[in-house]
């Protein structure tokens, strides 16, 4: 990674996509960097653009003009195999609907990004195992999703996003369907996450309380990205 702690840095990114007989621009030139060990949180109306952003970011979708860093790599300059190659050893994803492989157990979920890297399946099986257990998921890690209540499956999302204890974690409305509770536990072990592994985390999230606690706050509005809220109070 680049020696300024810059671990993600995104340069003149549009997304622009057909609509009919006319083109939607989404995203209008958004510029963008991500420190080690920061934590960000993105806010915008629903349609603004926040989960389009978070997959050019993650490299998961391709913007019609600009640049992504991840440190000192061009993502798109790399073939699709380099470039997932990369993302599974540097970058986590929180979906808001946990994407747990249905026919895999807890464990084997958080197991996978370890197996895919190459790593032997008894070092992936202990991590694994131990994460589940730091987030209160031990008895739970033989039940497949369907088993799982909605914050127990979103907290093997978070074990499998961070299990290759990735330099970039992004998170696209990672409480939006957890009840309170649930969010609050949710909120602390990000930030349990960004302070015990120096991970840079995005978030992008309707929640007012998971926004307050995150060191800096940008807004999505009309496809460009500000520090200032274009109301002159929080968008939600």
């Amino acid at each position: 990674m680049s020696e300024n702690n810059t671990v993600l840095k995104a340069m003149g990114i549009h997304r622009i996509f057909p609509s009919g007989m006319t083109e939607l621009h989404v995203l209008k030139g958004v510029d963008f960097e991500l420190k080690r060990g920061e934590v960000v949180s993105l806010l915008g109306s629903s349609g603004s653009g926040k989960s389009t952003l978070l997959h050019i970011l993650a490299g998961l979708d391709t913007p019609t003009d600009g640049t992504v860093m991840w440190g000192d790599t061009n993502i798109f300059a790399l073939k699709d195999r380099v470039r997932s190659y990369l993302r599974n050893a540097n970058l986590g994803f929180i979906f808001q609907f946990h994407h747990l492989f249905p026919e895999l157990t807890a464990l084997e979920n958080v197991m996978l990004p370890l197996l895919i890297g190459g790593s032997d399946k008894s070092e992936a099986r202990k991590k694994a195992e131990g994460l589940l257990e730091r987030f209160g998921l031990s008895d739970r890690a033989e039940h497949f999703p369907s088993q799982l209540s909605g914050g127990e499956a979103q907290r093997v999302a978070v074990a499998r996003a961070i299990v290759s204890e990735p330099q970039i974690l992004l998170a696209d409305e990672p409480s939006g369907n957890l009840d309170s509770e649930n969010k609050k536990i949710l909120h602390g072990m990000l930030l349990d996450i960004s302070a015990q592994f120096g991970t840079a985390i995005l978030i992008a999230t309707h929640n007012i309380e998971l926004a307050m606690i995150t060191q800096r706050i940008l807004y999505l509005t009309d496809g460009r990205l500000s520090d200032r809220s274009p109301s002159g109070g929080i968008v939600v």
